[in-house]
């Protein structure tokens, strides 16, 4: 390894819904963050490594800081705000085509607190005018000390190789932290309990997605034939909502699982059997002790 390689952890910071966990994945190449139109998606700190020819950036997506009146939503902010913390440099991901002030101001407040590299990500510029961004630039060049502002796209991964090459540069140098091989540090039984918890958010109504969590009950990887046998829940918190994830005739739980299993086969590379349960947790994320046993520590 040459002496000039550079490595270190990056966290991505931002207000709900300015598509944190789609530059992640769009950096990686890979999904390991799952994403939605809907806020507040992200739950818990998710890793992703990038692999660089001289370096290595460990990047950390977290859930959007946002005022918080309950105690998932704090459990939430809190994730993000330790994470500033833990890193040696921040990218602050706000949205182009649609600011938020309130979320906006609480980040900064936090930024204030930091001595670390800040890089400012003006996303989504898809959907706005070139015109448009310039007074974007100057009015955060009043607000923030930054090290570097990039405009991405990281739906279609506008200037997402600009990014990763900024970051680079404020990296320290220093060996990887992570073999060549790595995607990121969460278990697959992790992120196959996230992306079935997507697939819920994607494909139910409105009221669903921010009362459901998903735990997976037993994964088994079976060597003949290869197959991996997954049995998760998927709780959520009023037998109403229970209907509406069934579906008529186990329909959308079906679809739900069809969909989350063609996913997950694409991360475990063999086919997977997935069975779904749906079960009622009345009130679970306004229930601290319920939170802790469906894995919101």
């Amino acid at each position: 390894m040459s002496d000039n390689f550079r490595s270190g952890f990056a966290g991505l910071i931002g207000a709900p819904n300015v598509g944190k966990s789609t530059l992640l994945n769009h950096m990686l190449g890979e999904k390991v963050s799952i994403t939605s139109s809907k806020p507040q998606t992200t739950r818990n700190r998710i890793l992703g490594v990038v692999h660089r020819e001289k370096a290595q950036i460990v990047v950390l997506d977290t859930p959007g800081i946002h005022d918080a009146d309950s105690p998932l939503n704090r459990h939430m902010v809190d994730v993000a705000m330790t994470c500033m913390g833990d890193v040696d440099l921040l990218m602050f991901v706000i949205d182009a085509s649609r600011p938020d002030p309130r979320s906006e101001e609480l980040a900064l407040k936090g930024l204030a607190k930091q001595k670390r590299p800040v890089v400012l990500v003006i996303n989504k510029i898809d959907l706005v005018e070139k015109a448009q961004l310039l007074p974007i630039l100057a009015k955060w060049q009043n607000v923030y000390n930054f090290s570097s502002m990039v405009p991405v796209s990281a739906k279609h991964g506008t200037q997402v190789g600009e990014l990763l090459h900024v970051l680079e540069e404020l990296l320290p140098p220093g060996p990887p932290f992570f073999p060549e091989d790595s995607l990121t540090d969460m278990p697959e039984r992790f992120v196959a309990a996230e992306m079935i918890r997507e697939k819920v958010f994607r494909l139910t109504s409105q009221e669903i997605p921010y009362s459901v969590a998903v735990t997976i009950d037993s994964f088994e990887e079976q060597a003949e034939p290869p197959m991996v046998k997954i049995s998760a829940v998927i709780h959520v918190e009023r037998d109403s909502q229970k209907g509406i994830v069934i579906g008529k005739a186990g329909a959308m739980l079906k679809k739900i699982g069809t969909s989350a299993r063609m996913e997950i086969e694409r991360m475990v590379g063999v086919k997977v059997f997935l069975k779904l349960f749906v079960r009622v947790e009345k009130n679970w994320s306004s229930d601290t002790k319920a939170m802790r046993r469906l894995g919101y520590e």
